[in-house]
């Protein structure tokens, strides 16, 4: 119960990576704001994890300004303080460079990049005046690596990283610490079927993966409640990346026929 009599606040609830930290968190013993803008499966979550601890399911879409404030405003109504901020909360738009639309390029670094903005700031302005607090941003390996039909995604990641930088040395003084997590291929309910079904996009995956397997939303919701815990008390301003050792790869390797 690394969490207990701790608030957080966690955006992209609904599914996911965000589902899944979200779960641990309460599991752990944190009351949990669970912020999406998918009405349907956001209650469904809250439903899901009441059997568990206390949540609470705020629909939001985060990349705008009105949205982010009442929400930040209801949950602190509703739980009286937040000590945690997982911006998790982010889209992705596959296109070639030259065929990428400025609408959705705005989309997703509205989404992605700006809601850590939007989030950070708002709930950031709460734990100054309450003395510290954590702020995770889910950043991606994107940040070192991309694939040509994703330069908004990487835009955005990248932003994310610098912008966590950016943050965790002005929000020091108020005892906010901030850092962000890079996840690799993650099974999450949008690529499991995909690549639990084809056999060479998942070797594919593999021959880049040290570890030599996927990853699940555990796997990142465990270095989420490390970043969130007071374990992680002298660590801030940093990038975690939850890969299977993808990031430091600049090569592929064999994949046993096993797997």
């Amino acid at each position: 119960m690394r969490l207990q009599n701790k608030v957080a606040v966690v955006t992209g609830a609904a599914s996911g990576i965000g589902r899944a930290c979200a779960a641990r968190f309460v599991r752990e013993g944190a009351r949990v704001a669970l912020v999406d803008v998918d009405a349907q499966r956001g209650r469904e979550v809250e439903t899901e994890l009441s059997a568990v601890g206390e949540v609470q399911f705020f629909p939001c879409d985060v990349g705008y300004k009105d949205q982010v404030d009442a929400t930040v405003e209801a949950a602190v109504a509703r739980f009286g303080h937040v000590d945690i901020l997982l911006s998790n909360a982010g889209i992705m738009r596959r296109f070639e460079f030259l065929d990428l639309t400025e609408a959705d390029f705005d989309d997703v670094i509205r989404t992605n990049l700006k809601s850590v903005f939007l989030f950070g700031q708002a709930v950031g302005r709460h734990m100054a005046t309450r003395g510290g607090g954590v702020i995770i941003n889910m950043s991606s390996t994107s940040v070192v690596m991309t694939m040509p039909t994703l330069s908004a995604y990487a835009a955005s990641k990248g932003g994310i990283s610098s912008l966590t930088r950016a943050m965790s040395i002005g929000l020091a003084k108020h005892g906010i610490r901030v850092n962000a997590i890079g996840p690799g291929t993650i099974l999450t309910e949008l690529n499991r079927s995909n690549l639990l079904s084809n056999a060479e996009t998942r070797r594919s995956i593999l021959s880049r993966t040290p570890l030599m397997r996927l990853g699940e939303g555990d796997d990142v919701a465990g270095v989420a409640l490390f970043l969130a815990s007071d374990d992680s008390g002298y660590v801030s301003g940093q990038t975690v990346y939850a890969d299977g050792g993808r990031a430091g790869l600049n090569y592929t390797l064999p994949v046993p026929d096993a797997l």
